[in-house]
C-alpha cells in the first residue's frame, strides 16, 4: 500500500460563504463553503499520493453548469416543488405517462442540451490526460463529462442524449428526434414551467393532451431515454465492469454526490471493504460520511481546479 493516512484528520469540513457563481446558475447551487489552506492541503495530499484514482461524480458537479438536482437543501427539486421524477414502471406501463414525459422533454430539450461543462468537469478531464485519474463513474445523465472530453468514463445511469427502443434495442441520438417530434405536432406549443433535473420541464396536464410521440423508425416500438429511471436497476454487466475498475484503483474520490441512491453508494461500500482511502467533495452531508478519510464541504468547481498534479 502506497498510502499513509494517519497524519490526516478523519474529516475536513470547510467554512461557509456566499457563492461566487453567475446568477444564472447560482439558484441551483446550495450555499457553498470556502476552502481554507489547511483543507486544501489535506485534499492535495490525498490526490498526490494516488496513482490510479477512481472518481464518482454526481448531480452536485452539474449544478454549477445550471442543471438543478433533486436533493440539495433549499434549491433541489424536492425542496422547490412537490413534483417527483418519472418512475420506470409508470413509463413502461402507461401510454399517458409516456406522452406526458416526452411532451415535457420536447419543450425542455433545447435548453437542457445547451448546458456546458464547468471547471470541475474540465479538471477531471485534465487529470485523466495526465494519468492521475484511472476511471470516472458518473451518476449524471447530462453528458457533460463527455462534452468535456472524458474518455475513461462510465455513465452509470445512462444519458438523456441517447434514446433506446424498448422493443428492438436500437439507439438513436436524442438530438435527431427533435424534428420528428416537431413534424408530428405542427402548431403545438406549450409555455415551459420550471426546469427539472433530467432534461424536461414542468407542464400542466391539459397542455400535453394532444401531444404525439414518434415510434422507433426500425420496428415501430416504444422509445425511451437510455437512462435508468427511478425504480429501475442498473445493468449488471455495467455494475460488474465498474467493480473491476474499482479493483484496479488505489483511492476513491466522490465529487458532488450525496450518495443517497444505492447504485452509486455500493461502490463506496466496496471501496471501504478493500480499505481504499476515500475523500468526498460535496456541499452538505452524504450517505458515506462515516467511510471517509477527508470530507470537504465546498463547490467542486472551486475545489478540484485548486489541486495541483
Amino acid at each position: 500500500m502506497l498510502f499513509s493516512w494517519r497524519s490526516l484528520p478523519p474529516c475536513v469540513v470547510v467554512g461557509r460563504r456566499a457563492s461566487t457563481l453567475q446568477a444564472s446558475v447560482q439558484r441551483f447551487v446550495p450555499a457553498s463553503g470556502s476552502i481554507d489552506s489547511s483543507a486544501l492541503e489535506q485534499l492535495q495530499a490525498f490526490v498526490s499520493q494516488s496513482s490510479r484514482l477512481f472518481v464518482i461524480s454526481g448531480a452536485g458537479l452539474s449544478t454549477e453548469s445550471g442543471i438543478p438536482d433533486y436533493r440539495s437543501e433549499g434549491v433541489g427539486l424536492y425542496a422547490r416543488t412537490n413534483r417527483r421524477p418519472m418512475q420506470h414502471s409508470e413509463f413502461v406501463r402507461s401510454a399517458k405517462s409516456r406522452q406526458r414525459y416526452w411532451a415535457r422533454n420536447y419543450v425542455g430539450w433545447p435548453q437542457f442540451s445547451s448546458h456546458q461543462p464547468n471547471s470541475a468537469h474540465f479538471t477531471l478531464r485534465d487529470w485523466e490526460e495526465k494519468g492521475k485519474l484511472h476511471w470516472l463513474v458518473t451518476q449524471n445523465v447530462d453528458a457533460l463529462h463527455s462534452k468535456a472530453g472524458q474518455q475513461r468514463l462510465t455513465e452509470l445511469h445512462g444519458s438523456t442524449h441517447r434514446v433506446v427502443c424498448l422493443d428492438c434495442g436500437q439507439l438513436t441520438p436524442r438530438a435527431e428526434l427533435q424534428k420528428p417530434f416537431s413534424a408530428l405536432n405542427p402548431g403545438w406549443a406549450a409555455s415551459a414551467g420550471a426546469v427539472a433535473p433530467d432534461g424536461d420541464v414542468f407542464l400542466e396536464e391539459e397542455q400535453v393532451l394532444n401531444f404525439r410521440i414518434p415510434a422507433c423508425d426500425a420496428c415501430g416500438g416504444v422509445l425511451k431515454p437510455e437512462v435508468t429511471f427511478f425504480g429501475d436497476v442498473v445493468n449488471r454487466t455495467t455494475v460488474n465492469f465498474v467493480h473491476n475498475k474499482l479493483a484496479e484503483s488505489d483511492a476513491v474520490l466522490v465529487a458532488g454526490s450525496s450518495l443517497q441512491v444505492f447504485s452509486g453508494y455500493r461502490f463506496l461500500l466496496a471501496a471501504s471493504e478493500r480499505k481504499l482511502p476515500i475523500a468526498i467533495v460535496n456541499i452538505g452531508p452524504t450517505r458515506a460520511d462515516h467511510l471517509t478519510d477527508i470530507r470537504v464541504s465546498a463547490r467542486c468547481g472551486e475545489v478540484l481546479p485548486a489541486i495541483q498534479l
